[in-house]
């Protein structure tokens, strides 16, 4: 008998194990008693086994057992001296139990030709030798248990606390292959001579702690500490390494004249996230036979001032990341691709590429499962190859200037595609009808194209999970789209033409989180089976002609919240930024924020009726936007209860009454605006988050008072100020009475004259008769002036003298 494997359920488990070791004795050399391959799933109750009854005597007998697996269960440390006698044990796990404290681990000396032992997941404060991954162990090793280990090979002692004193009880080690200290509390200047000896040393795992510097090492991890400076020649001479992982440190450097190009025996470089200079032909490693893995993301590409070479090299790589940001212009595809016949992964990310589609990618590399060249500078017509790839997984091509139509075929030609993502380029014309061919699609992304026609009928995966379609052309209706994929989690359709209403079919859609179609031309009464969807997180149809009421039964749930408590089954994909309008300003809310909103956006639609009470208990939310409808009654006091709320937009409706003075609890309240309503009362009092708000948040509401408004809620008449004397009121009267008599009387005077004037000058009638009237005036003047005045003097003048 090769293996056993517990995984009867139809008798208890103290009596099938001892069933076991009866009937297999010493025949079995894998002895498997973990949950994990037990089906346990509907026996709560037998899920564990322990030590309460005392049959593991029997093992000692398992004297061909190799393989020895009892994780999760609930063995205690008398465990330990049952397994003694099991001297052709290669591996032994113990994971997930109940040992505690200190260990004595003698009884194990005997296992010579263990390669593997775990302890992890128990509550182990020291002990002296071995593998002891995820528990909390205190204080180093001692360097006599592990000299009896002499055959050891893998040792994993990450997720402890261990400090730097562990290195000096390895030594002895002479067999490992394998060395894991990641996650422990080794800090500053770290001395490994004492790991020199280790000849067969091939990895070494230092990531997750505070390592500043080093002196040499044989092999190793050393991701995610806090290294910096060029790399050390030390690593020359470790000319027998195949592993090396520094990925998310600060080293700096050409890696063309590094230690590097000295690893001739390397299989997997990691160098992602570091300030390294890399060339992107790699022709410093063209010898590196063995070379499988290259990852050198996030550091500064670039391209020889030489002329790139053209030469094979000896090396066929199966995974090339080499995403970052070329700081020496845009660059064509490295030429040493056109010898790559094995690539499984390639990330060529924000490198500034130009050229066309590098279609022989795909024809040269039959087994390529993903292909990433996101933000370059790509342009031309996506290419088919010229025989379908059956392999390819994820293809991302988004932010690129590709243009013309998407290929009528690409369905077909890629039929094993998961994730496909053509956003932010140039493409046109409709949606291939061969997309009914991507069964296994799980996320589409078509955002940010000039895709126009209807949405297609023919989506037959039942996969689907998220789908952006924004910032189209696209038309028609949602009645017949994506019937069969019940799944989706993201519906982005918003920043479209699409007209009709929201289908009832929408409720059928029970892992629906994200519903985006703001922005289109939809229409009708927002469907009462939404209320059926319990595990919404954001829903925006602001800027359609939705008419009706809201619905008071909607309900939200924290997107962050689910995925911890029920995960999806595929990784969390939000791929746009969600941009949400209140009044003249806009908030765009990147995807990585998205995980933790959760919001309601309705604004500028022609809903009616008064906000439901009920909105008050989505306290979830932390956007709710209803501005611009015509909403009436009052603002709910239950809106006090959005704890979370953090956007708030009410204005432009015709609300009325009070503004629920309840509302100042909302602390996390950035935004907050109820303008243009007929509002009256008196506004929030200005504390807290309030205290932010100026009278932009109130403005259009005539009867509302308070701050930070300018007219106050209480009208007092100011008294009058003192007047003048009565002595003063009369002089003041008599000079402001003449004044206005000349005034008067010269305005009066001119006017006539002027008047006289325009008549004489426009009439010529009544000019003669005005002459003829002076005239007949003058002359009847002077003789009665003459008669009268002057007839004295005549006759003294001309009586003659006696």
């Amino acid at each position: 008998m090769a293996h056993c494997l517990c995984r009867r359920e139809d008798i208890a488990w103290k009596d099938h194990f001892i069933c076991l070791l009866q009937n297999y004795g010493g025949n079995a050399n894998s002895l498997a008693l973990s949950t994990k391959n037990m089906n346990l799933e509907n026996k709560p109750k037998e899920r564990t086994l322990s030590m309460a009854f005392h049959c593991f005597e029997r093992l000692s007998g398992l004297d061909s057992l190799v393989d020895l697996d009892l994780d999760d269960n609930k063995f205690d440390n008398s465990i330990l001296s049952s397994l003694g006698g099991l001297s052709s044990l290669r591996t032994l796990s113990l994971s997930g139990n109940q040992l505690k404290g200190a260990i004595s681990v003698d009884e194990l000396n005997n296992l010579t030709s263990l390669r593997g032992l775990e302890f992890g997941g128990n509550e182990i404060e020291s002990f002296k030798s071995i593998h002891g991954t995820g528990n909390f162990i205190v204080g180093c090793v001692e360097n006599e248990g592990f000299e009896r280990l002499d055959s050891l090979e893998d040792l994993d002692l990450g997720g402890n606390k261990f400090d730097n004193s562990i290195l000096s009880s390895l030594g002895g080690l002479s067999s490992l292959r394998t060395l894991s200290l990641s996650g422990n509390q080794l800090k500053g200047a770290i001395s490994v001579d004492e790991l020199n000896n280790l000849t067969s040393l091939q990895s070494l795992d230092f990531g997750g702690n505070e390592i500043e510097s080093f002196k040499s090492i044989h092999g190793m991890k050393e991701f995610g500490n806090y290294l910096s400076g060029a790399l050390p020649w030390c690593l020359a001479n470790l000319t027998s390494l195949q592993q090396l992982h520094m990925s998310s440190n600060n080293f700096i450097g050409d890696i063309s004249f590094s230690p590097l190009t000295s690893l001739t025996s390397i299989q997997e470089l990691s160098l992602s996230d570091n300030h390294f200079q890399i060339p992107v032909s790699l022709s410093s490693f063209l010898n590196h036979s063995q070379l499988k893995y290259f990852y050198g993301s996030n550091n500064e590409i670039y391209v020889e001032e030489l002329k790139e070479h053209n030469l094979a090299p000896k090396f066929q790589l199966e995974r090339f990341s080499l995403s970052g940001n070329g700081y020496n212009g845009a660059f064509s595809f490295p030429k040493f691709l056109l010898h790559q016949y094995s690539l499984q992964e390639i990330d060529f990310s924000n490198l500034k590429l130009r050229g066309g589609f590098p279609i022989w990618l795909l024809e040269n590399n039959t087994n390529l499962n993903e292909l990433h060249l996101v933000n370059n500078s790509i342009s031309g017509t996506f290419q088919l190859p010229i025989h379908p790839h059956q392999t390819l997984s994820d293809l991302d091509i988004s932010n690129n200037n590709f243009e013309s139509h998407i290929p009528r075929e690409i369905g077909s030609y890629f039929p094993s595609l998961i994730f496909l993502s053509m956003s932010d380029n140039h493409f046109s014309g409709h949606i291939p009808s061969s997309f009914d061919f991507l069964l296994y699609l799980q996320v589409l992304d078509l955002s940010n194209n000039n895709i126009s026609g209807t949405l297609p009928s023919f989506f037959n995966s039942s996969d689907l999970l998220h789908v952006y379609l924004s910032r189209n052309m696209l038309q028609g209706s949602l009645e017949h789209a994506f019937q069969k994929s019940f799944d989706l989690i993201t519906l982005d359709l918003s920043h479209n033409h699409l007209t009709g209403s929201i289908p009832k079919s929408i409720g059928e859609f029970s892992h629906l989180s994200f519903l985006l179609l703001g922005y289109n031309n939809l229409d009708g009464s927002i469907p009462t089976q939404l209320c059926k969807l319990n595990k919404l997180s954001f829903i925006d149809l602001s800027h359609n002609n939705f008419s009706g009421h809201i619905l008071p039964c909607l309900r939200f749930k924290s997107i962050i919240g689910s995925i911890l408590r029920e995960g999806y089954p595929y990784e969390f994909n939000i791929r746009e930024p969600l941009v949400i309008a209140t009044k003249s300003l806009s908030y765009s809310y990147s995807p990585s924020i998205l995980y933790y909103m959760t919001g309601l956006d309705l604004s500028c639609n022609s809903l009616s009726g008064a906000i439901p009470p009920e909105i008050g208990n989505l306290n979830h939310i932390h956007v709710l936007n209803l501005s611009n409808n015509h909403l009436l009654g009052p603002i709910p006091q239950t809106l006090s209860n959005l704890s979370e709320v953090e956007s708030l937009d009410l204005s432009n409706n015709s609300l009325n009454g009070e503004i629920p003075p309840q509302l100042v609890q909302l602390h996390s309240l950035a935004y907050f605006s109820v303008a243009h309503n007929n509002l009256s009362g008196k506004a929030p009092e200005m504390v807290a988050q309030f205290s932010t708000f100026n009278k932009s948040s109130y403005e259009g509401n005539p009867l509302l008072c308070g701050p930070p408004l300018l007219h106050s809620c209480t009208k007092e008449v100011p008294p009058p100020p003192p007047g003048p004397s009565i002595d003063e009121k009369e002089e003041s009267n008599v000079f402001i009475d003449a004044q206005v008599f000349y005034v008067s009387f010269v305005v009066t005077y001119i006017m006539v004259l002027l008047g006289i004037a325009a008549v004489l000058y426009i009439n010529p009638d009544w000019r003669r008769a005005w002459f003829y009237f002076i005239e007949k005036s003058i002359n009847t003047c002077y003789y009665f002036v003459a008669d009268n005045l002057l007839k004295p003097f005549r006759i003294r003048v001309w009586k003659p003298l006696v």
